[in-house]
């Protein structure tokens, strides 16, 4: 009997879809064929692989309206944001056209009678391996760059969002990419530790659990695979006195709650200065008021049900153990379908936090956010950096110098002045301590997806 996956959606419990897992030849027969394909791609120009990249990325774009309702149903966002069409659209467009500049040959001066450069040729066969929370966003990140650079690209999806593993295979096809070039595998954990075991992988982006990124790193052992690792985040904000409130209110409200608090780059921990601390409070509980719970097929709904009721019951547990110590809950209107292990988790705001409650030092992943009085930017930037985690940090203020110079001392991999929760395709995305390793976007993404090869060249 074939094993399957089961897609139990969080609208209503249902199973969604079910696929089969790849059997151990199914496996074997990607990876001669990915090698296949790669040794052909490779012989191809970049303005051809351009090309043919775009027309997957068109292909994709076109799937919208389709895609839409399916990511409701595999991860409960409400339809009413349109997917991730428009990021995707964004950064595959920028990192392809970044490929004329990022993998051009770097020439040497002249010297003497030689001719030295640098190039840097593909790797081979990249495993992507993505997450259900933003399903094209992350996953665009690394197969767009990696194809346009002229590697063969292996797609493992989560298993809460399979479908988007096959959006991207059929885009794919229907751009013409050579067979076998990129291809989407349905594996279970220990097949896919034994593929990156095998020693048939030359690099693995990874977006998951720290636990997760342990696990990759330690398949990986001896290999000499290359890693890319974005693992977990307790993303913090700083509001200083100069900020402008109603400003850092609207984005900080959207940067906390926008998905159901599941984003990598979400705001988890606000810091405020203590001249300005009731007003942003006040400000922030009356616009958080606003984002309702809701079934995510309803046009009213902003915050639909988190993917599964055991991460909505993490949240309620750091919830409630923060209120245990004196915390205080300031939304406190649980909607009629927030019930012990249900996905649908109503919007928290908390107050009266500090750091001995996981709420405000272990990753959440929902919606809810602790906010917390600060004498002045010391306390801040201490409290800021008092996490495992560093995927990017906030600071909200008029004067962008400070910002820049507060920005040098919190250990983050990216430093927002009046903005969060957005990747700029044109800076590398990276983190540090727990948060993981590598970079991918930019041109430092370029860098990691191709190797270096030089050419010392003698006239004689």
């Amino acid at each position: 009997m074939t094993d399957t996956v089961k897609i139990i959606s969080p609208v209503d419990g249902s199973v969604y879809a079910e696929r089969p897992l790849a059997s151990g030849v199914d496996i074997e027969t990607a990876v001669i064929r990915a090698q296949m394909a790669r040794r052909a791609w490779g012989e191809t120009t970049l303005a051809e692989r351009q090309k043919i990249v775009s027309h997957l990325v068109d292909a994709l774009l076109l799937m919208n309206d389709e895609i839409v309702p399916e990511l409701a149903w595999q991860m409960g966002r409400p339809v009413r944001y349109g997917g991730e069409k428009g990021g995707v659209e964004e950064r595959a467009r920028y990192m392809i056209g970044l490929a004329d500049s990022a993998l051009a040959p770097i020439a040497l001066p002249q010297k003497d009678n030689f001719t030295r450069y640098i190039t840097r040729e593909a790797l081979g066969i990249v495993l992507v391996i993505a997450p259900w929370n933003y399903p094209f966003l992350t996953a665009v990140n690394s197969i767009v760059p990696a194809l346009v650079a002229g590697n063969a690209v292996i797609l493992k999806h989560a298993s809460q969002t399979l479908l988007a593993g096959e959006r991207f295979a059929l885009a794919a096809e229907q751009a013409g990419l050579p067979a076998g070039l990129f291809q989407n595998l349905v594996m279970g954990h220990a097949d896919t530790e034994t593929l990156i075991g095998s020693g048939q992988i030359d690099h693995i982006n990874f977006t998951g659990s720290v636990e997760g990124g342990r696990r990759i790193e330690k398949a990986a052992a001896g290999t000499f695979a290359t890693l890319g690792l974005e693992l977990g985040g307790k993303d913090p904000a700083y509001v200083r006195a100069d900020a402008k409130i109603e400003h850092a209110v609207e984005s900080l409200v959207d940067g906390s709650f926008f998905n159901s608090g599941q984003s990598c780059c979400g705001i988890e921990r606000i810091y405020v200065h203590g001249d300005v601390y009731d007003r942003f409070v006040d400000e922030f509980v009356e616009a958080a008021s606003g984002w309702t719970l809701g079934n995510p097929f309803e046009a009213d709904t902003m915050v639909g049900p988190m993917a599964r009721g055991s991460f909505a019951d993490h949240v309620r547990q750091q919830t409630e153990e923060a209120e245990r110590g004196g915390a205080v809950a300031r939304l406190n209107t649980r909607h009629k379908l927030d019930v012990p292990g249900s996905p649908y988790l109503t919007p928290e705001v908390l107050t009266g936090v500090n750091h001995q409650m996981s709420v405000m030092r272990e990753e959440s992943f929902g919606p809810v956010v602790g906010i917390m009085k600060v004498a002045d930017d010391a306390e801040a930037i201490a409290l800021m950096n008092d996490s495992p985690y560093g995927l990017t940090a906030s600071i909200w203020t008029n004067d962008l110098d400070a910002a820049a110079q507060l920005g040098s001392r919190i250990e983050t991999g990216t430093v927002f002045a009046n903005r969060c929760d957005y990747l700029d395709p044109g800076l590398v995305w990276t983190g540090v301590k727990d948060t993981g390793k590598g970079g991918s976007l930019s041109e430092i993404g370029y860098a990691n997806l191709t190797q270096p090869k030089s050419y010392h060249l003698k006239r004689v």
